[in-house]
């Protein structure tokens, strides 16, 4: 290619003259090999594939442009989003950390002011206690059953509806789809008192069954789903329907062993999800040997004061099983989640 020597080319036009100038410049990029001396860095990025710093006449830098002007930009930028991320990060798990603290601490040391953030010193006894003073143990089964049962079959309505959803051709499916997903902006706290009229009319007040039938579907986790079956091709069903695969046959030997990253998303953040439900438990049981786990921390407050120490081991207790979960399962949960938030 030709090669063009250009000094300052646009210093004395006007900004309109200018912004032209530049995207012809641009546009003869490929044609010519321009060797500009400019003092307006921003055109010199725009414009130059390499670029040269100097400096009463030495030269100081060197290299393409986009190493010496946008990659250091990206660093700034990606700098600034992990700063904002390691900030959040500390506003949510300072309290955290700070339960834990106070879990080993005397009942003088929490109460004293100013607060102390580590204890002077070590003790077990609110861990005794909170074992003790309630059947914490009896409410981390009662959570368990909840939680796990629930999860399990959240995870096959889901599997279900999104199949139906993404493989399925029949009238009405959109439309329906926009129904189901428009509960999503439903409160529960709005079908509340409707839940809890419809579980006790079944007669399934102080059950396992009545505290988990609310929890079996979910249409987040349908939306889930279903984006994650349209991910793959239509052929693949024509293909094993072809083979004389039903659809049924279909679903569980070829479509869900390839569909384990976003299942087990889906199980496991509804485990977590339903592990920390307070106020429904607590809505349909009156015996305390039913009461899930969350309830049940907040039996160790007494009417002569709240224990501090013991309702913060009991949390620490009730954090521990869905702490292990989410730590083992952390990157299969966002390969499930990236895999179902697209299609393509």
């Amino acid at each position: 290619p030709k090669v063009v020597l250009l000094d300052e080319p646009t210093s004395a036009l006007d900004p309109i003259s200018s912004s032209e100038i530049e995207e012809t410049l641009i546009d003869l990029k490929h044609q010519y090999t321009f060797i500009m001396v400019t003092h307006n860095l921003q055109q010199a990025g725009r414009i130059s594939d390499q670029t040269a710093f100097l400096m009463n006449g030495d030269l100081i830098e060197a290299g393409p442009t986009e190493e010496m002007f946008i990659a250091p930009k990206k660093q700034i930028t990606s700098v600034l989003y992990q700063a904002m991320e390691i900030i959040i990060g500390l506003v949510v798990i300072i309290p955290i950390i700070y339960a834990f603290f106070l879990s080993f601490m005397p009942a003088n040391e929490i109460m004293r002011r100013p607060p102390k953030f580590i204890p002077d010193t070590w003790i077990l006894d609110n861990y005794k206690f909170a074992i003790t003073a309630s059947p914490l143990m009896r409410f981390m089964l009662n959570s368990l059953i909840i939680a796990g049962i629930a999860s399990i079959l959240r995870v096959i309505t889901s599997a279900m509806a999104g199949y139906a959803f993404s493989f399925y051709r029949f009238p009405g499916r959109q439309v329906l789809f926009y129904v189901f997903m428009g509960s999503i902006m439903i409160p529960s706290d709005v079908v509340l008192i409707t839940n809890y009229q419809m579980v006790s009319k079944m007669h399934l007040i102080n059950t396992y069954l009545g505290m988990m039938i609310i929890f079996f579907c979910s249409a987040t986790n349908v939306f889930l789903m279903r984006q994650y079956f349209l991910s793959f091709s239509l052929s693949i069903k024509e293909a094993a329907v072809i083979d004389g695969s039903s659809n049924l046959r279909f679903f569980l030997q070829i479509l869900l062993p390839i569909s384990t990253p976003v299942m087990t998303t889906v199980f496991i953040s509804s485990f977590i999800s339903i592990w920390n439900t307070y106020l429904w438990p607590m809505l349909v049981t009156n015996d305390n040997l039913m009461r899930t786990v969350q309830v049940g921390v907040t039996m160790l407050n007494f009417p002569d004061g709240a224990s501090y120490g013991p309702i913060m081991a009991a949390s620490m207790i009730v954090l521990l099983p869905a702490l292990v979960v989410f730590l083992v399962f952390r990157k299969m949960i966002v390969g499930g989640i990236m895999g179902g938030s697209v299609k393509g």
